[in-house]
């Protein structure tokens, strides 16, 4: 894998983004580029250069109270909230400060679940949901239902990498697109031109990594 990995960059920044070409598996479709983002979620500049660049996409009369972080996207999450914070973002919070959370899911890994220590960071609280990547939206979808229902108020998702620009009305701001990416594809099993090919499945990914097959 490594050896097939193109390097691009952000326009304008200096935040490196690896993508693998080939035929992928994730939980909702098949893609035809693996997007690394081990290090833009660990090491601490790439992470800071992200949140950078999510922070300036944000209006400067939105109001933000607590970041839901998904796909390992903590260390962005806080220095995405210290980037709001420091740039005088509106928080409704007693304590005028940004929350970072992340949800835990139920035993089949299916409904988030936000605990009785956890859910005043989301009641009556706006919301902006941390992925790592969006490419069919799924996940936003029901990440937001799920802050619904604790009564949170959704505003909106930022991301590494977006195949799309909303999900059901809500903002997907995101430092890389599928722009910077033109060929990049997401189709269902069912529809996917390489399996119908005959094209073998390269890898199963997901927020953590890939596993070969």
């Amino acid at each position: 894998m490594e050896s097939r990995t193109i390097k691009l960059y952000a326009k304008n920044t200096s935040v490196p983004l690896k993508v693998v070409p080939g035929h992928f598996a994730t939980n909702h479709s098949h893609v035809n580029y693996y997007i690394d983002m081990t290090t833009l979620k660990t090491r601490v500049s790439e992470a800071g250069a992200v949140a950078a660049v999510l922070a300036g996409q944000y209006v400067v009369n939105s109001i933000v109270d607590t970041i839901v972080c998904l796909d390992g996207t903590q260390v962005i999450g806080t220095l995405l909230a210290q980037e709001l914070t420091r740039a005088g973002y509106g928080s409704i919070n007693a304590h005028g400060t940004i929350y970072v959370v992340t949800p835990e899911y139920d035993s089949n890994n299916q409904m988030m679940i936000f605990r009785d220590n956890t859910r005043p960071m989301i009641e009556n609280k706006h919301v902006i949901v941390l992925m790592a990547s969006v490419t069919t939206g799924i996940t936003i979808r029901k990440t937001m239902n799920c802050i619904s229902y604790y009564g949170g108020i959704p505003v909106g998702a930022s991301a590494i990498f977006s195949a799309v620009d909303d999900v059901e009305g809500y903002p997907v701001h995101s430092v890389f697109h599928n722009n910077d990416l033109p060929d990049y594809k997401s189709c269902s099993v069912h529809e996917c031109p390489q399996c119908a090919a005959g094209q073998r499945i390269d890898a199963l990914v997901n927020s953590y990594g890939y596993s070969k097959v």
